[in-house]
């Protein structure tokens, strides 16, 4: 006998699966973007200017603000027409930090209201109320770690990795179990009430997503392409400007890459750690 809900609870399984291991790399790109962008910096946004650092590499720091730039400490002498550009780029990146923070914010509670209507839809009795409240207390965790990071005008690569992936992934391998548990149990029960009751909570469950994780996906996509001629704009300046370092080469805050090129194969000789890039 063959069991649809088996499938589609399986199905489930596995989107929520990949939606913990793709926490682990993080890039920005969508149909408005040019190219995909990058950046091997931590950023600190604050009133005395741009902070541009890393622990690993060369530069190690990058400081900016008001036309004027310091490399690793040492004050760089830049033309008339670069200190206007790094004026713009400023403004930029001040524009871009609180949009990418509703954009981390609004992600993170789409994929808290994913997980907690699969939950409601197939953990029963105890088992329920715990992953509820487990589910409950990490998004809170996850926003308040947003809201004093990238919210704050902190962007951290690893913060930003570990706020998402640390907050999804255990959750993740929890639903799975009971999702697919579920399933098999009413498939090899040879209870056909118990079949089509889970069979009904599947279809419930697909009429409920269809209709509000697509309606909030779609107006969070809308504001992910609103930032893409933004990012557009800084590369532009980034590529227009003469701004050199000491070895001579162009100064790059954001790694600009064709579309679809994969990072995990790139090799940065000022970098042993170009392949740990987290989206600006």
């Amino acid at each position: 006998m063959r069991h649809p809900i088996i499938a589609g609870t399986a199905a489930v399984a596995f989107v929520l699966a990949a939606t913990a291991g793709r926490a682990t790399e993080i890039n920005f790109s969508t149909d408005t973007c040019k190219h995909d962008y990058s950046t091997p910096y931590d950023v600190d946004v604050t009133a005395a200017g741009l902070s541009f650092h890393r622990t690993d590499g060369v530069p190690a720091e990058v400081f900016l603000h008001d036309g004027a730039i310091r490399v690793d400490g040492k004050a760089v002498a830049v033309s008339g027409g670069d200190a206007d550009a790094l004026r713009r780029y400023e403004a930029g990146v001040r524009a871009l930090m609180p949009q990418v923070a509703t954009i981390a914010r609004e992600g993170v509670e789409l994929g808290f209201s994913a997980m907690t209507t699969v939950t409601l839809s197939f953990a029963d009795g105890d088992q329920r109320g715990r992953m509820l409240e487990k589910l409950k207390r990490k998004q809170i965790e996850a926003l308040r770690e947003i809201d004093e990071g990238v919210g704050s005008g902190h962007w951290s690569a690893n913060r930003m990795t570990e706020t998402v992936a640390g907050s999804v992934s255990d959750s993740v391998g929890e639903l799975v179990g009971s999702v697919t548990s579920s399933a098999v149990t009413a498939a090899l029960s040879g209870d056909a009430s118990k079949v089509a009751a889970l069979q009904a909570r599947a279809d419930s469950l697909d009429k409920a997503m269809d209709r509000e994780m697509n309606k909030r996906s779609k107006a969070l996509e809308a504001k992910s392409n609103a930032i893409c001629p933004q990012l557009n704009d800084l590369a532009s300046l980034q590529q227009g400007w003469g701004v050199r370092l000491a070895n001579g080469k162009p100064l790059e805050l954001m790694t600009i890459k064709p579309k679809g090129e994969h990072h995990d194969d790139d090799h940065d000789s000022d970098s042993d750690h170009s392949r740990k890039v987290v989206s600006f």
